[in-house]
C-alpha cells in the first residue's frame, strides 16, 4: 500500500493498494464521531461492491443508508442532487455523520457536492472505483453538478476526509473505461513528468497500477497544496478539458470524459505546434484514444465560451510547448475559434 498525504484546507490521506475496501469500516471509524454513513453510488458500481461495502461499514458499528442512482453523466444534475439531499435529511444525518462516495467521477462529484452543501458541510470519504477517479477527480476537493449550459458549472471546493483507492476494483472495469482513465494519466506526464510519459510509452496498458496511480496522485497533491482554489497553477490540470468538455457536451455525453479529453489534448497540441506533438499523438494512439473529433470549430467554440476558466473576454487555455513544459495562456474569445480550427 502507498499513502499520499494532502495538506490543504483539510489534511487527509490517500491510500492506494490492493484489498483496501476491507479496511473502509475501520478507517471511517478512526475519523471519529459518526454514527450514520450514507453510501452514494451508481447502479453499476452498487451491483459490484455495494453489499460488501455496506456490510463492512455495519460491522464497524455504523448505521448505513444507501442512495443509488442510474449510472451515467446525465444523472449529474440538480434533480439528482436534490433527491440525494432529501435522502440525507429524511434519514436525519447530522454534521458529525459521513458520506461515502463509492464509484467513479460522477459519483464523487455528486456526493462531494452534497457533502459540501448539506447542513453547510459534512465529512465524506472518496472510494474511487475507476482509474480516472483514482488519479484525478477523487483528489483535490473539486465537486460539482452539470447544467444544460455546460459541465461542472455549479459546485464547491470541499476536500474529502479520506480517499481509499482499492486497485482491485479496477479489475472489473471494462477495458474501454480503463482507457478513459489513461487519458488523465497521460495528461500528468505531458504536464509535469517526462519520466512518467516515457514509462507509459514503454509499458503501454501494462503499467504498474499502484505505482502509476500513486505518482499521479503525488503530482496532483503538489498542485493542490500550491493552489487549492484553482486561481493559478491548478488551472494546468485542465489540459485538454476546455475543448474536451465541448466534445462531451456536444455529444450529449455519449462520448466519455477520457476520450473527449484525449481529443482536446490532441487538438491543442497540434494547434500550439508543440515540439513533442508527434510523441504525444503517438502515445494517445498507442492507448487507442481518439486524436480527432467529428465536431467543427464552431461547435467547440460555443462551448468554450462557458468554460469555468473564462475571465471576462479571455479564456485561460493550457498550451503544451513540450513534454513537461505547459503554460497557462490567456486567449481572447475572438481567437479561440481559429485556434481550434488549427488543431482539428
Amino acid at each position: 500500500m502507498k499513502t499520499v498525504t494532502v495538506n490543504a484546507s483539510k489534511q487527509y490521506d490517500i491510500r492506494i493498494g490492493s484489498g483496501l475496501l476491507a479496511t473502509l469500516g475501520e478507517a471511517a471509524k478512526q475519523l471519529g464521531k459518526a454514527e450514520k454513513v450514507c453510501i452514494v453510488s451508481d447502479s453499476t458500481v452498487w451491483n459490484l461492491y455495494g453489499e460488501v461495502v455496506q456490510k463492512n461499514l455495519e460491522a464497524s458499528g455504523f448505521q448505513v443508508i444507501a442512495y443509488v442512482f442510474p449510472a451515467g453523466e446525465a444523472q449529474k444534475n440538480g434533480a439528482t442532487l436534490l433527491e440525494l439531499l432529501s435522502c440525507l435529511a429524511s434519514h436525519q444525518l447530522t454534521r458529525t455523520d459521513l458520506i461515502v462516495a463509492l464509484g467513479g467521477g460522477v459519483v464523487g462529484d455528486l456526493a462531494g457536492f452534497a457533502a459540501a452543501t448539506y447542513l453547510r458541510g459534512i465529512r465524506f470519504i472518496q472510494v474511487p472505483t475507476t482509474l480516472l477517479a483514482a488519479v484525478d477527480s477523487s483528489v483535490g476537493g473539486k465537486t460539482a453538478i452539470d447544467l444544460p449550459e455546460g459541465k461542472n458549472l455549479v459546485g464547491a471546493f470541499w476536500q474529502p476526509s479520506l480517499v481509499i483507492c482499492d486497485t482491485d476494483t479496477l479489475n472489473t472495469l471494462p477495458e474501454d473505461i480503463f482507457r478513459d482513465g489513461c487519458a488523465e494519466v497521460i495528461k500528468y506526464g505531458i504536464l509535469y513528468d517526462p519520466d512518467l510519459f516515457a514509462e507509459l510509452e514503454h509499458s503501454g496498458m501494462g503499467f504498474d497500477r499502484e505505482s502509476v496511480i500513486a505518482r499521479c496522485v503525488e503530482l496532483k497533491r503538489n498542485v493542490v497544496m500550491e493552489d487549492e482554489f484553482d486561481t493559478g497553477e491548478r488551472m494546468k490540470l485542465n489540459l485538454g478539458h476546455t475543448i474536451g468538455h465541448g466534445v462531451e457536451a456536444k455529444s450529449q455525453f455519449t462520448i466519455s470524459h477520457g476520450k473527449a479529453v484525449s481529443s482536446g489534448i490532441a487538438i491543442v497540441t497540434r494547434a500550439a505546434l508543440c515540439q513533442d506533438c508527434q510523441r504525444i499523438l503517438a502515445l494517445l494512439r498507442q492507448f487507442l484514444l481518439p486524436i480527432h473529433t467529428d465536431y467543427t470549430a464552431e461547435d467547440l467554440y460555443i462551448h468554450a465560451l462557458s468554460d469555468k476558466k473564462r475571465s471576462g473576454s479571455t479564456v485561460n487555455l493550457i498550451i503544451p510547448h513540450g513534454i513537461g513544459d505547459c503554460a497557462i495562456t490567456p486567449m481572447n474569445v475572438d481567437q479561440i475559434k481559429s485556434f481550434i480550427e488549427a488543431g482539428l
